[in-house]
């Protein structure tokens, strides 16, 4: 069964060396995960690179495993030698291909608070891996991305893998609301107790992997550092784009899907790793009213522009009140649709029906008040112009938008959950 993250610690707010009293003298703080398929010319290069840079410059002590995926040439040969040879340095053996799958068994075994991982050909400068780990270790981030899209970031590669990267996360902001930059470095972190609530939740074992951790982790609430890299293109890089594209793009439509279904109920939780100034009561707002608020707005706003071209249109070739009434039902439709899903939280389909049906009263009442406005304004003027009616139905639609909102939380989507005594009410309309 998957824990969910709201059972997640709180933050710590100091570093983890000393908020950590049960962290041994000497254990790694940091463990950099070099996940490796066929790598047995590049491998030996980049752990001596990789090892000397954080001996130099790393404040802590810290790990370097190889997680072999299954390599059939020399690679695990390379990794044994290396870790007898330097005793920062660790080989595993997966007999399994997959990045997503070598991250996740060696992040999920790693006894270090820290966790990284970084590609074998170190395309990134590895000056910034203490700016992406350090808000890690004093427990001010959760997770940490480099990002070659930054505008202070310095890239070298070819114009085929800019467009991708940048499509991919157009694609990612348009489909999923992505707002970190760039899914694809490979050079990211994550704390220790963060990967082990987050990682059973992620399902894909190749490349799209840490696309998809983003993703949950950013619906969960999870703060994530961005650090600006340099980044040099790796031109005998054995990525096959193609497939890799492929699969990122489904990755993409499995994710979307189940986050539209409600199957995963991240997007309810709320900075589920402890106290955050924002969370805190500070005025007689009830619980959750601002967020509807903004989010029955939102709704309203794009409902009413749907109505208006509705009504536009049918009025070409129907009288005011009958197009008035043909664009207000299907408008409240949609309205009341999107409210459920996305302003009061609900998922599944338990009482959608009887959502639908409330809804339809509410708009009856919606109705009534436009229809009473447009009735009022013929009897006023017999010939009322289209922009006079608009005005008028416009000020009809803000009473009633008032009157909708009122109904919606009070009646149609309520908060039926009892709280204990001196505890806030859960809120379980994001339930399966």
């Amino acid at each position: 069964m998957r824990t969910p993250l709201g059972t997640l610690p709180a933050r710590q707010h100091l570093p983890v060396m000393a908020a950590d009293p049960d962290h041994a003298a000497g254990a790694p703080v940091l463990d950099v995960v070099i996940p490796v398929f066929n790598e047995e010319d590049d491998l030996e290069p980049c752990v001596r690179r990789l090892h000397a840079h954080l001996s130099g410059t790393f404040p802590y002590p810290f790990r370097i495993t190889v997680a072999d995926n299954a390599s059939t040439d020399l690679t695990p040969a390379v990794a044994k030698a290396l870790a007898a040879e330097l005793p920062e340095v660790e080989s595993f053996r997966l007999e399994q291909k997959g990045r997503g799958r070598a991250l996740r068994t060696v992040w999920t075994a790693s006894d270090a608070p820290v966790l990284a991982y970084m590609d074998v050909d170190l395309s990134t400068d590895l000056n910034a891996l203490l700016p992406l780990v350090a808000p890690l270790i004093s427990g001010h981030s959760d997770l940490a991305i480099g990002s070659r899209l930054s505008r202070s970031s310095r890239v070298v590669r070819g114009a085929k893998r800019e467009f991708i990267s940048r499509a991919y996360n157009l694609i990612l902001r348009g489909s999923l609301a992505a707002r970190f930059s760039d899914a694809q470095c490979g050079f990211k972190a994550i704390r220790a107790d963060v990967a082990q609530h987050l990682l059973p939740m992620v399902e894909d074992t190749g490349w799209f992997f840490d696309t998809e951790m983003l993703v949950l982790a950013e619906r969960a609430g999870l703060r994530i550092h961005e650090v600006p890299v340099d980044w040099v293109d790796d031109p005998d890089s054995s990525v096959d784009l193609v497939r890799t594209a492929t699969d990122d793009l489904r990755g993409v439509w499995r994710v979307g899907r189940a986050l539209a279904t409600g199957r995963l109920a991240l997007d309810r939780l709320r900075r589920p790793f402890g106290d955050d100034p924002r969370d805190r009561d500070l005025s007689d707002v009830p619980p959750g009213l601002a967020r509807q608020l903004v989010g029955f707005c939102v709704v309203g706003a794009l409902s009413t522009l749907v109505y208006l071209g509705l009504y536009v249109l049918f009025r070409l070739g129907m009288g005011a009140q009958p197009a008035n009434a043909l664009a207000l039902l299907l408008s409240a439709l949609g309205n009341t649709a999107a409210n459920r899903r996305l302003t009061f939280g609900v998922r599944g389909r338990d009482r959608a029906v009887r959502h639908q049906a409330q809804g339809l009263v509410v708009f009856g009442i919606g109705l009534a008040l436009t229809s009473g406005s447009l009735a009022a304004l013929h009897t006023a003027s017999a010939r009322p112009g289209h922009g006079t009616e608009l005005a008028a139905l416009i000020a009809a639609n803000l009473a009633a938008t008032v009157l909708r909102f009122l109904l919606f939380r009070a009646w149609v989507f309520p908060d039926r959950t009892p709280a204990a005594p001196g505890e806030p009410a859960p809120d379980l309309r994001s339930a399966r």
